[in-house]
């Protein structure tokens, strides 16, 4: 749950220092950080594929295979991030004039990206360790790593939002510094582990192999369509940050607590999500595709005892429990977010079942199929929203209702689809 969650953990970080240095920069921090959530998603779809295809090999016992599989994906994904970075540090200037209206979260948008950018070589190429021991079934040090990630991140927060201990007094600028240095130390940490981490050699991980060109299609052949259904889904989520930002700077404030709470209270669906890819393609590595269907439902079942009984107490009592993160004079923002994290709860109910069945069409290789289904989702999803917005006063429960019905749609085509057997006869 905290490997798939180290971005979640960073927005989350980010969006609680900044609500308390004012609603304009925790407004820009909502817009902003689901920007920087795609560029991270990007990344970490393209580890997917390399994830997988470790998962199946270990479950073929082929484990000098693993090696070479994690460094096509590592190679990759270096290549990828310079592209993001590019982009980020040249073409986020134009990109988001096509979105943003209020000159404040324009400029503010960018403060923080200005600094944020450079953390993308090193997001890039801690997903791909993370994929490495998460193919492996080894994932206990992530825990640790991102546990380091996250008091670092808080820390420097802190420090450079607000200009504690000498440090300089940077607003979102700073939180923007302080996610990239807690990258960076994370990387580093997990780098260390590596060099001393004995039942990895197995692997061949310390034979720096020739890059594997179709090998690296191999993965994106896997990756890709897991990179788009990620794009169109925060993507998606992006265009409603534009669309309520018309609305004003209190509207899109609301969203962005609500999302915040999100981030936290998805991060098991998530977890359970990212596990399951592994599961199912070790699975099928095995011969065992008998045992795929009961395996998900078994984790889908936990997954959602897990999410309902952290999201229950947040949505019935959110002024006590949010209170310690967001408290202060002023509660209206919580109190006027009451409504829609109500709403919160249906979408979390679905998202469930919903992520660990999709994501265990990834793991049998139906990456292309789920693709399929995205795109379908999310062209409602946005065609519903901008209805909603624009020609209805049903507010944002009604807007955020959408998501409701898009996991809704995604739950029932993926169950469809898996007990259709028609993955059977894919090959990864």
């Amino acid at each position: 749950m905290l490997g798939s969650a180290v971005q979640n953990i960073i927005a989350l970080s980010d969006s609680v220092f900044l609500y308390h240095l004012s609603e304009a920069d925790f407004a820009a921090i909502g817009f902003v950080g689901v920007f920087y959530l795609i560029i991270a998603a990007i990344g970490f779809g393209f580890s997917k594929g390399g994830q997988i295809l470790i998962a199946r090999r270990v479950g073929e016992q082929k484990y000098t295979e693993v090696g070479r599989t994690f460094y096509a994906m590592l190679y990759f994904e270096l290549a990828l991030a310079v592209v993001m970075f590019l982009f980020m540090y040249f073409g986020a200037y134009y990109f988001f004039s096509l979105f943003v209206n209020s000159d404040v979260i324009f400029y503010k948008s960018l403060e923080y990206l200005d600094y944020r950018s450079w953390g993308v070589f090193f997001s890039y190429a801690g997903v791909a360790i993370i994929a490495l021991y998460t193919g492996v079934a080894r994932p206990l040090f992530i825990v640790v790593d991102t546990l380091i990630l996250a008091v670092v991140n808080i820390i420097l927060n802190y420090g450079l939002i607000f200009g504690q201990w000498g440090l300089p007094e940077m607003g979102i600028a700073g939180a923007g510094l302080a996610s990239t240095i807690a990258e960076v130390i994370a990387f580093i940490v997990f780098v260390i582990y590596v060099l001393f981490d004995k039942p990895s050699r197995k692997y061949n991980l310390f034979k720096f192999p020739k890059i594997d060109v179709p090998l690296i299609k191999a993965q994106l052949k896997i990756g890709t369509p897991i990179v788009a259904q990620a794009v169109v889904g925060l993507g998606s989520w992006f265009v409603f940050f534009g669309i309520v930002e018309n609305l004003g700077e209190r509207p899109l404030a609301i969203t962005n607590l609500v999302r915040m709470v999100y981030l936290v209270l998805s991060i098991p669906c998530w977890g359970f999500s990212s596990g399951i890819n592994t599961i199912v393609s070790n699975f099928i590595g095995a011969k065992r595709r008998d045992a795929v269907l009961p395996i998900i439902w078994k984790t889908a079942k936990i997954c959602w005892l897990t999410t309902m009984l952290i999201t229950l107490p947040v949505v019935l009592f959110p002024e006590y429990l949010l209170y310690p993160l967001l408290g202060g004079e002023d509660m209206s923002l919580i109190i006027d977010a009451k409504p829609t994290l109500r709403v919160l709860m249906g979408i979390l109910f679905l998202f469930s079942f919903g992520g660990v069945y999709f994501n265990g069409l990834a793991g049998a290789g139906a990456t292309a199929y789920g693709l399929k289904m995205q795109i379908a989702c999310a062209i409602f999803y946005l065609v519903y929203i901008y209805f909603v917005v624009e020609y209805t006063d049903g507010g944002l429960e009604w807007a955020w209702a959408s998501e409701i019905f898009y996991w809704l749609a995604m739950l029932l085509m993926s169950v469809w689809y898996l007990r259709s057997k028609k993955w059977y006869d894919l090959k990864v």
